[in-house]
């Protein structure tokens, strides 16, 4: 019987904690499988990328695409180009993507039209924001995918109601919350918030780099100003980019001084990362993998942002949307200690990865 190649794409940060659990899994099945770790290239520096393939347990990808940056198009036609020559070269049967990410749409669209099986990880969720990039990539790439793997029961709901084929819908629980699982154990005793002379449940972890909050002055300014108000430790690992506007706008000087002090760290493993999670008082983001692993860990999570594409995390979970404006209310509330206790939605459980392995590997 011959073996079912599978190309499993990785472009950015969150792709890869997505990609490694099915990694993972496959190498159980490598009798039926040959999985080939295709990575584009969008997070292309040492910190962004290569030091989270190390901390995931991750190979050296077999192709690597070699596109960085530049504009949507610019993006999206230069992974386009570079993926289709792999596709001719390899010839997989199915192409596995994650997620919302330029590189996502680019290589379904190109597995697609190359009449390739294209799998598509976390379908089904949406913003109902169509100014979001992100959004016109799951809109994209759902419409093309012949496996459409939901994270919960509204991903399925948004398809039913976009007359998806149900033959191709796909419950398989949140593939984030594998890579969670997994390194929670390795994570839980690393004591990273000691680094910045915190105590466990007593400081507030931020994490944000959506353009909106990061590269608007006015806005990083309002958002410091509202963490430097917080009676608690601040640890905030800052993108290269939020730095540089720091540093054009004397944005956050002294924030490391007085007695509740805001922490500048560089980005990290995504093991320190997930012991600062779980040991956070509370979370302040503008990402997506982090609500839904705040729900898992029962940890109050701002959002910070107009919508979410994640609401189970608010109608089920620990998080809520928040504005600048209400930024400051929220976190009294937090640290009155009043927050929804939350539960974790089905199929959080750790096992997701297998359920895709198998419905690829099904007859």
């Amino acid at each position: 019987m011959s073996k079912t190649k599978i190309f499993l794409v990785a472009a950015a940060r969150p792709n890869f904690m997505k990609i490694a659990p099915i990694w993972h899994e496959t190498q159980k099945h490598l009798d039926r499988c040959e999985p080939m770790l295709v990575h584009t290239g969008q997070h292309y520096d040492k910190n962004m990328s290569d030091v989270f393939f190390e901390g995931l347990g991750l190979p050296k990808p077999h192709i690597h695409l070699g596109v960085g940056g530049g504009s949507h198009a610019e993006n999206t036609g230069g992974v386009m180009i570079e993926f289709e020559k792999a596709c001719l070269e390899h010839k997989p049967d199915v192409v596995v993507v994650c997620g919302d990410v330029n590189s996502t749409i680019a290589c379904a669209l190109t597995a697609k039209k190359l009449w390739i099986k294209v799998a598509h990880v976390e379908a089904g969720l949406r913003s109902n924001d169509w100014s979001m990039p992100e959004e016109i990539n799951r809109l994209a790439t759902d419409a093309i995918s012949d496996l459409l793997l939901t994270p919960s029961i509204d991903g399925n709901e948004n398809l039913g109601r976009e007359a998806a084929d149900a033959g191709r819908v796909h419950l398989v629980g949140n593939i984030m919350i594998d890579s969670l699982v997994s390194a929670l154990d390795r994570a839980k005793d690393r004591a990273t918030y000691e680094r910045f002379e915190a105590d466990r449940g007593g400081y507030g972890l931020v994490t944000l780099h959506r353009p909106s909050n990061v590269d608007d002055p006015d806005s990083l300014s309002t958002i410091f100003a509202a963490l430097v108000a917080v009676e608690a430790p601040i640890i905030f690992p800052v993108h290269p980019r939020t730095r540089k506007v720091m540093a054009e706008h004397g944005i956050g000087e002294g924030c490391a001084e007085g007695p509740y002090p805001v922490h500048l760290a560089d980005p990290m493993s995504y093991d320190d990362f997930v012991n600062l999670t779980m040991n956070a008082k509370f979370v302040l983001t503008d990402s997506g993998g982090i609500q839904e692993e705040t729900t898992y860990l029962g940890i109050p999570c701002l959002t910070l942002r107009p919508n979410t594409e994640r609401p189970i995390t608010i109608t089920q979970g620990t998080n809520e949307l928040v504005t600048l404006e209400s930024l400051e209310g929220f976190l009294k509330t937090i640290m009155a200690g009043e927050w929804k206790k939350g539960s974790i939605p089905d199929l959080w459980d750790g096992a997701t990865a297998a359920r895709i392995v198998a419905l690829l590997l099904k007859d």
